[in-house]
């Protein structure tokens, strides 16, 4: 099954100087700080018109804050002159609930940053959508049923959502065929006991559409999650799911089903002891400005560097606090008590090759 795009592996590798210039500085932080993040998640807007009931942040409250316009703005030019390479538009809450998000997206195409959005794709309008579609690198639509019965029951919302979601996908891929626009547009499944017997219904329903892919994803359960009623599935007993969706893929559409994640999934450990991706190739700005090094860390002050409200990124980045929080992760996190399957985890086993080589390694 292709998986092109390395969505269940990573794509460090790809960024060899930025890669070199972390190894290289090894403790020194006068060189440690300057190095950037190539990737930030940012949360423009806290609220949600939806209530997941795998929604991992939870704990966060769906307040209804979002970032102002211009803050936002500058912070992503500042980023930009820095050396960060690309944003998803996603977090706590819904992103296309942030009045002109479009806009932003458009700003990132200007200032030289590709953008992503991670979205339920409801509260849309074509204007949004034909902007973001002309911008975005890649769309994914958080979508967790092939049925609008099943989907309200998951989404926790009105089954009238599910029309809205399939009728703005179908906008989105005809935007784009017709000016030839190279916005990747996907789907994706959490897969849940509630939605394992609809997987193949949705890639068939994502095939005839024209989506370009959908992705089967485990859940993880998050640290400070109020959800726990999905903490213990049983992913080795859905693996079979993979060689019947498999059938359904062909050169336009591919399911990724996400084994190699699963499988990890299944021995609940990590292969490496130091988290070495925090706090250097991602980041993460919250709904309120805050900026952390760890979304599994959302709220903690370890993991906080500081607010785009208070100071530029690029003053935030190379800040004591920062430093501080380099220091603890390397220090004093115990990662045995960090996420299963977060987003560093595949970085971080390259991370902790390169510091901990092993024998043989010279004969490539």
């Amino acid at each position: 099954m292709s998986d092109k795009y390395n969505i269940d592996s990573h794509k460090l590798m790809y960024h060899p100087q930025r890669v070199a210039q972390w190894h290289e500085a090894k403790d020194e932080w006068s060189k440690l700080k300057k190095i950037y993040p190539i990737y930030v998640e940012i949360s423009p807007y806290g609220g949600c018109n939806h209530r997941c009931t795998f929604c991992a942040l939870d704990y966060m409250g769906y307040e209804n804050i979002g970032l102002e316009f211009e803050v936002l703005k500058n912070s992503l030019t500042n980023m930009a002159e820095n050396g960060v390479k690309s944003v998803m538009f996603a977090g706590e809450g819904e992103p296309l609930l942030f009045k002109d998000l479009d806009l932003i997206v458009q700003h990132c195409s200007e200032v030289g940053i590709d953008t992503s959005l991670t979205t339920n794709f409801v509260p849309l309008n074509k204007k949004n959508i034909e902007r973001c579609v002309e911008n975005c690198s890649w769309i994914k639509v958080s979508l967790n049923a092939g049925t609008a019965q099943n989907y309200a029951r998951i989404h926790q919302t009105k089954e009238i959502d599910f029309e809205r979601v399939m009728s703005n996908l179908k906008y989105a891929i005809k935007h784009k065929r017709e000016n030839n626009l190279k916005c990747t547009i996907g789907v994706q499944m959490l897969l849940l006991p509630e939605n394992k017997d609809e997987a193949k219904t949705l890639a068939q329903l994502c095939k005839e559409m024209g989506v370009d892919y959908l992705v089967i994803k485990p859940y993880s359960q998050h640290l400070s999650s109020q959800t726990h009623q999905y903490e213990n599935i049983d992913y080795g007993a859905m693996l079979y799911l993979e060689e019947e969706l498999n059938e359904i893929s062909d050169d336009n559409f591919n399911v990724v089903f996400r084994a190699n994640t699963m499988k990890k999934h299944v021995k609940k450990e990590h292969s490496y002891t130091t988290c070495h991706a925090t706090p250097f190739f991602w980041g993460y700005i919250a709904a309120d400005g805050k900026v952390f090094g760890c979304s599994a860390y959302l709220g903690k002050d370890e993991f906080c560097y500081g607010n785009i409200y208070d100071n530029s990124f690029s003053e935030i980045w190379e800040s004591d606090k920062r430093k501080k929080s380099y220091e603890y992760v390397k220090n004093e996190l115990d990662i045995k008590n960090c996420r299963i399957n977060c987003r560093m985890d595949e970085v971080n086993r390259y991370l902790f090759r390169l510091k901990n080589p092993q024998e043989h390694e010279n004969f490539i």
